[in-house]
């Protein structure tokens, strides 16, 4: 049985730090997942809204990789498919975290999920702000920090979680 947030950090300020950081990461993914859905124009216009016949996933996977070095690699993922493991992705991990359930899944999917971002807009060729670390990196260690520290268990459900049967029998659902 994983331990208790309390028994892995034991300052309550930071288990409260961490879990408003959970929260934090959690909104962006979801507000991601709903304004790509939406339209609501923060980073996508309505005409653009996936509802609308938007494409999020391939406008990013043929947008972003112009003239990239795994540009061709890229384009090739750019079909229908991706764009529904995409925003799943996103309003998966968005309400995990949000939530403070399934948070070491969530943390894989989103390590994927942004290792892949990283390696598409390759930080390291030109026109970054930073050749070697960018937001992509530093979320990923988010998703990261918090199933390590128990994160969910404080201002989540990740105790109640923890304790039901099918995620003691399958313990990477934590």
């Amino acid at each position: 049985m994983p331990r208790p947030a309390s028994a892995v950090v034991t300052s309550k300020p930071a288990r409260f730090v961490l879990a408003l950081l959970r929260i934090a990461v959690g909104f962006i993914f979801l507000w991601s997942f709903l304004d790509k859905t939406f339209g609501l124009h923060y980073s996508t216009g309505p005409s653009r809204a996936w509802i609308n016949g938007g494409t999020p996933a391939q406008s990013y996977l043929t947008g972003a990789t112009t003239g990239k070095p795994l540009a061709s690699f890229f384009e090739s993922l750019a079909v229908p498919a991706m764009d529904w493991l995409f925003m799943l992705g996103l309003l998966g991990i968005g309400l995990a975290f949000l939530l403070g359930i399934g948070t070491r899944l969530a943390a894989l999917a989103g390590v994927v999920m942004l290792g892949f971002m990283y390696a598409a807009v390759a930080p390291w060729v030109w026109g970054s702000l930073n050749p070697v670390v960018n937001e992509h990196l530093v979320y990923a260690l988010v998703l990261i920090l918090i199933p390590l520290t128990s994160a969910g268990d404080t201002l989540g459900l990740g105790a109640w979680w923890k304790g039901l049967g099918l995620v003691k029998k399958l313990p990477f659902l934590i």
